[in-house]
């Protein structure tokens, strides 16, 4: 009987092939990914010089200035963009303190939800009222109930974000599975241990999914408050609204578009500290093949 003498590495030899077209695989997707989002933002850049130069006549074309006089006067210009900036970074931290406050309360309320029925049924209808009541139309009342200033704007961006974290966090602590469930009895568990040791790290990925949509909304209710609450720092809607008014629309398509980036980046952010917290166990945070 002869018995194979070959060294660990060359036993392994065959697996080569199989991780090398994995990393070929995710290289490919990884560039794809890039790739993807800059032919689609070359294609409206090319659709946007079209109406610009060829749809739009010369003493019309400030409906949609082409993009370079966007970045040159609304971005390049100091006086321009230290303005639009300053702007911005008043919205950002409106929105920030909102979507903080909307994240521990839209954490607390489903929490309770999951520990008594009685309580879900109490509130949770409450909360879908909440979400169809058009935000535009309590916004004129919130600042004639609480003035003008930022805690009514923060107090806007939480009503327009808080649906959407108890929502998906409800759904996650009611997605444990029911053996576990019944391992947990059998081991005689307390309520705080079932909710820390099997709910809570079950219902991780629904959370973060929660926080990465309310992150966006936050931004668009800080945007929406700025309309219409101008005490204070101005922020970047009242700045959009100036800019409308004087007819400038470089200015006001460079702080559109500074905008719509401040709200990808807060969505990315979101997501980059759920695969953070949620790490590779997780099937939503694994490739696909």
């Amino acid at each position: 009987m002869s018995v194979s003498t070959a060294p660990p590495s060359e036993q392994r030899a065959p697996a080569a092939p199989e991780v090398s077209r994995r990393r070929e695989a995710n290289r490919g997707r990884a560039i794809a990914q890039i790739a993807a989002p800059v032919v689609v933002f070359l294609l409206v850049l090319l659709v946007w010089l079209f109406i610009s130069y060829v749809l739009l006549e010369p003493r019309r074309r400030f409906l949609m200035p082409p993009p370079q006089d966007v970045v040159v006067v609304g971005l390049l210009n100091p006086a321009n963009s230290s303005e639009i900036l300053a702007a911005l970074w008043s919205t950002t931290q409106v929105a920030i303190v909102g979507l903080a406050v909307a994240i521990v309360i839209g954490t607390i309320i489903p929490i309770l939800m999951i520990q008594a029925q009685w309580i879900e049924w109490s509130i949770y209808p409450w909360a879908v009222v909440l979400q169809t009541i058009p935000i535009l139309a309590i916004v004129p009342l919130i600042g004639f109930w609480f003035q003008f200033g930022f805690s009514s704007r923060v107090l806007v961006c939480v009503l327009i974000s808080l649906f959407p974290i108890i929502t998906n966090t409800l759904f996650g602590l009611k997605s444990s599975d029911q053996s576990h469930h019944d391992l947990f009895t059998l081991q005689r568990a307390t309520r705080l241990q079932r909710l820390l040791k099997l709910q809570l790290p079950g219902a991780l990925p629904a959370i973060v999914s929660g926080w990465r949509i309310a992150a966006g909304l936050s931004v668009v209710g800080a945007i929406v408050g700025d309309f219409f609450f101008r005490q204070g720092d101005p922020g970047i809607g009242r700045l959009i609204d100036d800019y409308r008014a004087r007819l400038q629309a470089e200015q006001l398509f460079a702080a559109v578009a500074l905008s719509s980036i401040l709200g990808l980046l807060v969505f990315w952010g979101f997501g980059f500290l759920g695969h953070v917290l949620v790490g590779s166990w997780h099937e939503s945070q694994r490739p696909s093949e």
